[in-house]
Formats: C-alpha cells, structure tokens, sequence
C-alpha cells in the first residue's frame, strides 16, 4: 500500500472516529431532548437537524464553507480573533462529517428514547429519582440498542463522506486527503 493511500486511511478513520464521538456527545442529548420535551423552535430544530439528509452533501458543505469560511458567520470571527480558519484542515472534514451524520444518530436515537415506556420512567419518579437519575438508569439502558445502532450508522456515514468534506476541507495531498 503507497503512503498517500495509507495516510488518507488513516485520516478518513480519524476524522469518522472524532464525528462519532462528537456525534455521541451532541446527538444523544440532543435526542432525548426531541424525544422528550416540548419547547418553542423543536419542529425547527428537528427540520435543522434533518437538512443534511434531504440536501445533497455539496450544498451542505457549500453552506457549511458560507458558515466556517474566513469570512464566513462563524469563521470569520474566529479567524479575526485568532488568525485560524477552520476551512481546508483535517478539522474542517470533522465538522463536515459530523454535520452530515448527525441526522443518522439523531432519529435513530430519538425512535429509542420515543420507544421507552414512560411508566418505567414514572415509577423511577414515584421512587424518589430525579429526572437526571432516571435518564441515566432507566432511559439510557433501556434505549441503549438504538443509540449503538446511530452510532453505527453515524460512524459509517462519517467514514463514507465524500461531499461536504471536499467542499469544506478540500481535497489537499497529505494533508485532507479521505477515501
């Protein structure tokens, strides 16, 4: 195997294993929150979080180049402050794979937490259990087989994604190179 294959290997599993746990870390709770709660913006938020799966991945890298770019409305500040873009580096193929597999873990995880019997939850309440202790020990083990399945299915999106990360990170020899 030639070193250019094996370095761009070895980034694309970088890049998918931190959009996983990135993903784990805001798609868990974020999906209980849609599962969950009722709040002003959830249809918004839900239709924002599902964007990524009805566009195809070049308009959403595009969109993603118009919001982290260097004079984009997060990329912009950030360069002015500290001189750094986020665009065209290793970290700008995490972020376009964690955006683009967010959904995946997202309702997959929201169908878990939608299919938890809240007389469970109920009865850890009437047992003096905060709301905090029940998600933990009731809800979380109980919707665990979906959240490994978002999990799965966001880790292989991240791996395969081809689309917005040649948009927002590019496509440079040794350095953003993905399969």
């Amino acid at each position: 195997m030639s070193p250019e294959i094996r370095d761009a290997l070895m980034l694309s599993l970088r890049v998918a294993i931190l959009a996983t746990v990135l993903n784990a870390l805001i798609g868990v709770p974020l999906a209980w929150a849609l599962a969950r709660r009722r709040f002003p913006g959830r249809a918004l938020l839900d239709l924002l979080v599902t964007m990524p799966l009805i566009l195809p991945p070049t308009v959403t890298g595009y969109y993603l180049i118009v919001l982290f770019g260097r004079r984009g409305w997060l990329g912009g500040p950030l360069y002015q402050m500290t001189g750094w873009s986020i665009a065209f580096t290793w970290y700008a193929a995490v972020v376009a794979a964690t955006i683009m597999a967010l959904p995946l873990l997202v309702r997959t995880a929201k169908a878990a937490f939608e299919s938890v019997d809240r007389d469970l939850e109920r009865a850890a309440f009437t047992l003096g259990r905060s709301e905090l202790r029940t998600a933990v020990e009731v809800t979380l083990p109980l919707a665990r087989n979906g959240i490994l399945a978002g999990l799965v299915l966001a880790f292989a999106r991240a791996l395969g994604e081809f689309g917005a990360t040649l948009m927002l990170a590019g496509n440079i020899p040794g350095k953003t190179t993905t399969v």
